[in-house]
């Protein structure tokens, strides 16, 4: 019954608009931050990697993911300087035009979860709380918005690609 609410009622959607508009400031703000004001991931990464999260038992719970960030992230981490800013600013971008809500908001919780797993608290549990609505929500989350347009002319053309390429088999 919610899920239904969330996903076809207009006032949902007004009310997502909303959650959505919140989320995507936030999310542009960081990014544009950082994209003009010479981010380096390298001291929040050696620091995450030094003092990872402990359980209670005072022994790391996600050792996959400092394992992850040692191996990867740090070695490579010119692309991380670039892949942070500028994801933060494409999610943001897309939450606030409501253009492809859905992706965004997919690769925003991948974000929020990242920075969890690597000890950043700060507003993340609320964000992953709102995410969630939106991504449950889906096209309804984006249909004040571009999404109106853009969801089904993708609908339109995968269709129309799909039926060419069954008649070409």
């Amino acid at each position: 019954m919610f899920n239904h609410f969330l996903r076809e009622n207009k006032i949902s959607a007004a009310i997502l608009t909303i959650i959505r508009l919140y989320l995507g400031y936030a999310w542009f703000t960081a990014g544009y931050g950082k994209l003009t004001g010479g981010f380096d991931a390298s001291g929040y990464l050696k620091n995450a990697v030094a003092n990872p999260v402990k359980g209670p038992d005072g022994h790391m719970v996600y050792s996959w993911y400092v394992n992850f960030l040692e191996s990867f992230a740090l070695p490579n981490i010119d692309l991380f300087n670039f892949i942070v800013p500028w994801g933060e600013t494409l999610i943001g971008l897309g939450l606030m035009l409501g253009c492809l809500t859905t992706a965004a908001m997919f690769f925003g919780l991948v974000m929020n979860f990242s920075f969890f797993l690597a000890g950043t608290v700060s507003h993340n549990p609320t964000d992953i709380f709102l995410g969630f609505i939106i991504l449950t929500a889906g096209y309804n989350a984006g249909r004040y918005g571009l999404d109106h347009w853009v969801v089904p002319f993708i609908r339109k053309t995968t269709k129309t690609h799909s039926v060419k390429n069954k008649a070409a088999a």
